[in-house]
């Protein structure tokens, strides 16, 4: 059966014709676009048409609009990349609470994964940069949200060290994600001291440059906060 041609409306053809001026570098990262007479002027549509199609372009990460000024081309990273679908993650993890489990189970993958390559790869500078994040860590006690953002800054760094942008991006998602739910077991008491001495006993590990004691490590660390959840509930 052959598909009819769907109509499309004015802002996508907008968005096409301002994509290919992107994608050949006629408009390049921290451009600004034509001002929105123009952009109405060359393509031969309305105001409406234009701001749909610049609105739905910001929505995707693709430029960003200041208030006062032009539309500006986003210069591309992993982290803008990962925070488009952000509040969709979250949302989703609102309204099906079994997307939690799913997350942990993505996160104990990865980051044992992560260590194993941190384990292979740290330098002596790496190592002094993990244990001068967990310094902060444990400095940030006794104010918990602080101590939690110090939590997700010490995987990051672990993720830092495989070279790789994309993998600390995606372990500060994860964190970001689940952050409400991982509130209610940090405060446990005894946990962060606990948390404090697991993110001890990694560093070592990865120190010592056994891949496999370091996954292990990072296992039980993960293993033993995925019980607090199941007790929290969650």
């Amino acid at each position: 059966m052959i598909e009819p041609i769907q109509k499309r409306k004015l802002y996508q053809e907008v968005i096409d014709r301002l994509m290919l001026r992107i994608e050949s570098g006629e408009l390049a990262p921290g451009d600004q676009l034509p001002s929105e007479r123009d952009l109405m002027e060359t393509y031969g549509v309305g105001r409406v048409a234009v701001r749909e199609a610049l609105q739905d372009m910001a929505r995707s990460g693709i430029i960003e609009i200041s208030h006062g000024e032009r539309a500006r081309v986003v210069t591309p990273t992993a982290s803008l990349l990962i925070d488009q679908i952000a509040n969709g993650a979250r949302h989703l993890m609102r309204t099906q609470p079994e997307t939690l489990e799913h997350v942990k189970e993505v996160r104990a993958f990865l980051e044992t994964g992560l260590v194993r390559l941190a384990a292979s790869k740290a330098t002596k500078e790496d190592i002094h940069r993990l244990q001068d994040q967990l310094d902060r860590q444990r400095a940030a006690l006794p104010d918990i949200d602080l101590f939690i953002g110090q939590d997700m800054l010490f995987h990051r760094e672990i993720a830092r060290i495989s070279g790789n942008p994309i993998f600390p991006a995606i372990v500060e998602a994860l964190f970001g994600w689940a952050k409400e739910h991982y509130r209610s077991i940090i405060s446990a008491p005894g946990a962060e001291q606990l948390t404090l001495a697991e993110h001890q006993k990694v560093i070592e590990a990865i120190a010592s440059g056994k891949e496999e004691v370091a996954a292990q490590m990072m296992g039980d660390h993960l293993n033993r906060a995925n019980e607090q959840y199941r007790k929290a509930g969650l």
